[in-house]
């Protein structure tokens, strides 16, 4: 659907983005990562023709990416971009237009989504009585109600209490069902978990991992272990030394614990075997599939750490 070849973006002589490529395919969530001011919002702009990029290209199907290709893209952006004295049936109706539809598809989409979102009795409530919630719904439906075949979505999912947002998870993967590439962008890492199908990280304007989410969680899994011992915590710890970082613990009863430990500098089981076996008795050992969270982290941090030397 999508295919971005070695976007780069540069305000004056800052440089934003640099030689970012990655493709969204029908009937796929992509989750665009990162950390704040990593260029996700620049990069969302750019595949909305916000901005203009300052060198790569981006192809929608077999073409290059034009203004005709507009009104098959819904944008949500994270900043919302409604008119607070408008009334919500008025400025949906108003958006659809710009997105392409005649008057009368318009006001029939925008009554099915207001029905279907359970905020048709708004209709009529103008855009600043709206609670931060139904704000956000309203937003969404004025990125889908065009029937677009590419969804760009920045931080959907803020403002929604639980119910909310299962609601709003499930007409995601309905869109995806459908065929329509998705393209995600979000700090909640359990959505990323239980949405995306693949991610792609960027940080510092550069794209730092890509890739199927299972499958990199699965990379991962010989880095993380879970013990289980029976001893003294104090002396389990110091035995680790600078090979191995706990990254959780606990104390399930009285003198047993379970302790997670990320695997540093080439270590592996057998070096954590080596390191404990004659500190405390070992219970249990198993590997641990690693949490988009403990991933992001894992390829953010270091990169912080080289900035403030």
């Amino acid at each position: 659907m999508l295919e971005v070849n070695e976007i780069s973006k540069n305000f004056q002589r800052q440089k934003v983005l640099s030689d970012i490529s990655f493709y969204a395919r029908e009937g796929e969530i992509l989750g665009l990562l990162g950390p704040n001011g990593a260029g996700k919002t620049t990069l969302m702009r750019i595949l909305n023709q916000i901005v203009k990029p300052t060198r790569g290209h981006i192809s929608f199907g077999e073409e290059l990416l034009s203004e005709k290709h507009i009104s098959k893209i819904g944008y949500l952006p994270e900043e919302r971009g409604l008119y607070k004295t408008m009334a919500v049936e008025e400025h949906l109706v108003f958006l659809g237009r710009l997105r392409g539809l005649n008057k009368k598809a318009a006001i029939q989409q925008t009554q099915h989504w207001l029905e279907k979102l359970g905020i048709l009795s708004w209709k009529h409530k103008r855009i600043e009585e709206l609670s931060k919630g139904m704000a956000q719904k309203v937003q969404f439906i004025a990125a889908v109600l065009h029937e677009p075949d590419l969804l760009i979505l920045d931080e959907p999912f803020s403002g929604f209490d639980p119910v909310n947002l299962r609601v709003m998870r499930h007409e995601i993967e309905h869109f995806k069902n459908e065929g329509k590439a998705i393209i995600i962008s979000t700090h909640n890492m359990n959505s990323v978990e239980e949405l995306c199908d693949r991610v792609l990280l960027i940080n510092k304007g550069e794209k730092v991992l890509e890739g199927n989410v299972l499958e990199l969680q699965e990379a991962q899994t010989e880095l993380l272990f879970a013990v289980t011992f029976q001893g003294n915590m104090l002396a389990f710890a110091n035995a680790l030394w600078v090979g191995f970082e706990i990254t959780e613990k606990k104390e399930v009863s009285e003198g047993i614990y379970e302790v997670t430990l990320q695997m540093r500098h080439d270590n592996d089981i057998n070096n954590l075997l080596q390191t404990i076996m004659n500190v405390v008795k070992i219970i249990e050992v198993t590997t641990v599939k690693p949490s988009m969270e403990a991933i992001f982290t894992a390829h953010v941090e270091p990169q912080k750490e080289e900035r403030s030397e």
